[in-house]
């Protein structure tokens, strides 16, 4: 029975929930430093000056080499299990990341693992005592599974998800869980329940959402492989905020068998579930984990495809040399990228251009806001009743993100089921276009405005020479201030499309380099909003306590400088179901780049 049944009030219900989260950092052993009272806005140089050395090995070791020493017993998974609790404890004390820490599960379970390895000589599997941080409303058996919702608290877990099962079998330890928005569905992390989770590279602005309690966890190192769900960049978003990596995998690859969220059961925008990681080989350690477990054998919505090694999926020429071909999509045409996503794209193409193998052309867009119109029109089917009735339970407040998706939302209303399957119509018919828009760039191949018979052979015969990957920007900016990510579109295209896309980081951050276009005039609205966020910032923002409060801050004189440090992200997107092309494309890319 949830909290609020029982007749809490939702500050009660909060204060709960916030003093379970403190309990269970305070039972990690050795003690969880507490951070300095005057803390600088980038808080990621902390964890060196609190943390033992051993841990700090540990912990900043990509997950590709733990579980390398595990399996071969150089490490234990006792070891680091305490390493990941101690530096997600003190993540948690900087940037607010964490809703509990499960200290006793958790070292039970390596423990175990242990003893297996010292009996047996050999790993119980292929994730063999990697500690695994896990996105809250994933449910685990008789923990809390709230959503981000106050009404919701004191609900509990019946069992673990179907996926924390596969990768339990695979040796893996749950050890946290993580932040998430007030209805999932923000591109920032903000709740009535925790708070704001913030960034550690600048604490002014947001982690990014709705996994985002996942990417400023994984961004500070307290954890280095993480699950996140994205129905419209949920991963991405984190992953970018925080420059590490992030996968949204095409539809029905993984399982979301026992996840809480409203509207369950919706087809028309199906989420996913995917990994954050502070390594690429991460990302494939845990696709391939899963997959080999054929789990369309639990699940019979999953699509039995197993996962194909990368390596040798890029196109080959005629002395077996892989060749790359890249479209470059630096604007959406709606809303123009701040000056830094321009200067990440700028470097990482400027490397690639001389390398023999790798083409770059232009990819223009192609009604990406006829895109928004039908993916905002479809979130909430029912005119956000289940998110409504969630939020107004309790009595919480709207948080400022969650009016902007619901009630801000021009697209939003009830759907009759003669208007959904209308909106699921033009969904696929905006599908079939965007295919014929990427196979004719680079092609003579006609695009989708290009009418006549349609001549089924004549794509087979252009396939060498179609674009393989496009880079594009994450966001319309780094990192945004807190309740200002406000722009979905260069995420939640490639949802409503389906497409598979990858965050990676450049290695750049926002800086001194970084000018904004004093000439520029805005093409619209929301462009306009966007171009002030970077000149201005903001003169007037909101920021929230732990209990939800508001306090107003704010300098008419903020400049640019205020995205000092923000890490520069970029996004890598494929062709459906092609996941694992992805990203043996973004390896290429990366060892062309230097990355």
């Amino acid at each position: 029975m949830s909290l609020t049944a029982q007749g809490l009030s939702w500050q009660d219900v909060a204060a709960t929930a916030q003093k379970h989260r403190d309990d269970t950092i305070a039972k990690v052993k050795p003690a969880v430093s507490n951070p300095p009272g005057e803390l600088p806005w980038n808080v990621t140089g902390i964890p060196s000056q609190l943390l033992p050395k051993d841990v700090l090995h540990i912990t900043e070791s990509p997950p590709e080499s733990l579980l390398s020493q595990l399996s071969t017993g150089a490490l234990t998974s006792t070891a680091v299990t305490t390493a990941f609790l101690q530096r997600a404890g003190l993540a948690s004390k900087l940037v607010n990341c964490i809703t509990e820490l499960l200290p006793a599960r958790a070292l039970a379970r390596a423990k175990a693992l242990d003893d297996y390895y010292a009996t047996r000589k050999k790993p119980v599997g292929p994730l063999h005592g990697l500690p695994i941080s896990v996105k809250e409303h994933i449910s685990m058996k008789d923990l809390d599974l709230n959503a981000g919702f106050i009404s919701w608290v004191g609900q509990k877990g019946t069992s673990d998800a179907l996926i924390l099962r596969l990768l339990w079998s695979a040796g893996a330890v749950f050890y946290a869980r993580t932040t998430e928005p007030q209805t999932l569905m923000h591109l920032e992390t903000s709740s009535n329940i925790f708070g704001v989770t913030v960034n550690p590279y600048n604490t002014t602005l947001t982690s990014g959402g709705s996994s985002g309690g996942e990417g400023a966890l994984v961004g500070l190192r307290g954890s280095c492989l993480g699950i996140g769900t994205d129905i419209g960049g949920s991963i991405r978003s984190p992953a970018a905020n925080q420059g590490v990596f992030g996968l949204r995998p095409s539809s029905y690859r993984l399982p979301l068998d026992g996840f809480a969220a409203t509207m369950i059961g919706e087809e028309h925008v199906v989420p996913v579930v995917g990994p954050l990681s502070t390594s690429l080989e991460g990302i494939k350690v845990f696709m391939k984990v899963l997959i080999d477990q054929k789990p369309w054998l639990h699940d019979p919505m999953l699509v039995p495809l197993p996962w194909k090694a990368t390596g040798d999926l890029l196109r080959r020429d005629a002395g077996g040399k892989r060749k790359l071909r890249i479209g470059v999509l630096r604007d959406d045409g709606m809303v123009r990228p701040h000056p830094p996503i321009l200067r990440g794209i700028d470097s990482v193409v400027s490397k690639l251009s001389s390398h023999p193998d790798i083409e770059i052309i232009d990819f223009p867009p192609y009604d990406h806001d006829r895109a928004w119109r039908i993916i905002s029109s479809l979130y909430f089917a029912d005119g956000a009743a289940e998110e409504k009735e969630a939020i107004d339970a309790s009595g919480e407040p709207w948080r400022p993100l969650s009016k902007f998706i619901i009630k801000e939302n021009p697209n939003m209303k009830s759907l009759s089921v003669t208007e959904v399957w209308r909106l699921t119509g033009e969904r696929d018919a905006y599908r079939a276009a965007y295919t014929k828009h990427w196979n004719s760039i680079g092609t003579s191949l006609p695009g989708p405005e290009q009418k006549g018979e349609l001549d089924v052979a004549a794509p087979l015969a252009k396939e060498d020479d179609m674009v393989d990957v496009i880079l594009c920007p994450v966001g319309p900016g780094c990192a945004p201030p807190l309740n200002c990510a406000r722009y979905w579109n260069y995420t939640s295209q490639w949802n409503l499309l389906d497409y598979p896309a990858v965050v990676f980081p450049t290695g750049l951050y926002c800086g001194a380099e970084d000018k904004v276009d004093k000439t520029y005039k805005p093409m619209n609205e929301k462009d306009e909003y966007n171009h002030e966020l970077c000149e201005y910032h903001i003169v007037v923002y909101v920021v929230y306590d732990y209990l939800g409060r508001d306090r107003t801050d704010g300098n008419p004189t903020d400049k640019p400088e205020t995205y000092t440090d923000a890490p520069i992200s970029l996004q890598l997107v494929g062709r459906r179901y092609e996941d694992e092309k992805l990203i043996e494309a973004l390896e290429m890319i990366m060892a062309a780049a230097k990355l």
